[in-house]
């Protein structure tokens, strides 16, 4: 297999900045996420390693090979599409050996092929049916089984899971894994859903208007987002901006929070307590209760501090104590390393 890099890489659509001096290195054999709001360049990314975009300016390897000038067919890449594009008139054997009689790969070979790749995606004895006859997820691993059986350096994966329903799409992440952790192959994906990104992803990479903000192992970047987009972007976070002093960071209503620097810090909903007597950390604030909210076993209270809007999330019998409906103040508190210090003010 081969790792992808990108260097420098920009496109422009008249004024609009699709990719803006993008550099990213995709590891061999790994699972790379892209995340990003829509127009954010995630999939213009994509579609530039694909060979399907042609970058302004900027350099794209896989391995060492320069491939920026190299037709999409000789990349040797893999692609499932958001709507898998399969051919409703062939059955799924003859969908999948597609692209191997395209390469005029012997008949022997690609039945033999085909079959293989069949029983990983676990889907051995379907393959006389066709496309109409499966469900969603069963498209999706033909999709997935047509991209891989021509053994791709990469593959690439543009929201593959989002035209199925939720209990499937858990489902499918959990295939989708297993499937490329057997084939070893260099694996990138774009995806809205953040959970999908943190759950299928070795590395993310969030892009935002065209630029590359933030890189890194999920678990990294969501307990260290360093930016206000990062942060509110993947997962949920309650921001609090105030003014740094020596002692620490001053908050709109006084409350002075030691040991924190910068002008601003985000807390995720699940690290909060709270709380109707007064705790004794100095890492609290003082907010009244709108909402709680029962969901089964978690459980989710919006409140106001400052006219701001916070959430915060728990185990729903951890807030026992708490009016199921608004109006009485409480006390919000953290452990002090729950603060996660953010560079750029909200």
């Amino acid at each position: 297999m081969s790792e992808v890099r990108v260097e420098t890489l920009s496109k422009f659509y008249g004024p609009t900045k699709a990719l803006e001096d993008v550099t990213l290195t995709f590891p061999d054999g790994g699972f790379f996420g892209l995340l990003g709001p829509s127009g954010s360049g995630k999939t213009t990314l994509l579609r530039a390693i694909a060979g399907f975009v042609q970058p302004d300016r900027g350099r794209i390897f896989i391995g060492d090979q320069p491939v920026e000038h190299v037709a999409v067919e000789d990349r040797n890449i893999g692609m499932v599409f958001q709507n898998y594009a399969l051919f409703p008139n062939m059955t799924v054997a003859e969908n999948i050996g597609f692209g191997l009689e395209v390469r005029r790969i012997p008949a022997v070979d690609r039945s033999r092929r085909v079959s293989e790749v069949l029983e990983l995606v676990q889907l051995g004895p379907l393959g006389t049916r066709k496309p109409s006859e499966l469900s969603g997820g069963q498209r999706q691993r033909v999709a997935m089984a047509r991209a891989i059986v021509t053994r791709p350096r990469v593959l690439l994966l543009d929201e593959p899971l989002s035209a199925l329903d939720r209990a499937l799409r858990v489902e499918m992440q959990i295939e989708l894994k297993r499937i490329q952790r057997e084939v070893g192959i260099t694996t990138i994906f774009v995806t809205h859903d953040q959970e999908e990104a943190l759950t299928l992803s070795d590395e993310i990479g969030i892009l935002k208007e065209g630029r590359l903000v933030r890189h890194g192992p999920p678990r990294a970047v969501y307990d260290d987002p360093q930016d206000p987009f990062t942060a509110r972007f993947l997962g949920e976070a309650n921001i609090l901006a105030g003014t740094p002093e020596s002692g620490g960071l001053r908050l709109a209503d006084g409350t002075l929070l030691p040991g924190v620097s910068g002008q601003s810090i985000a807390l995720r909903p699940e690290t909060l307590t709270a709380s109707l007597d007064e705790p004794t950390t100095p890492h609290r604030i003082y907010a009244r209760l709108v909402q709680r909210i029962f969901s089964g076993a978690m459980g989710t209270c919006i409140l106001d501090w400052q006219g701001q809007s916070l959430k915060l999330t728990a185990p729903d019998r951890a807030l026992g104590q708490l009016p199921e409906t608004g109006g009485p103040m409480v006390w919000l508190s953290w452990p002090a390393s729950a603060a996660l210090p953010l560079r750029d003010p909200p």
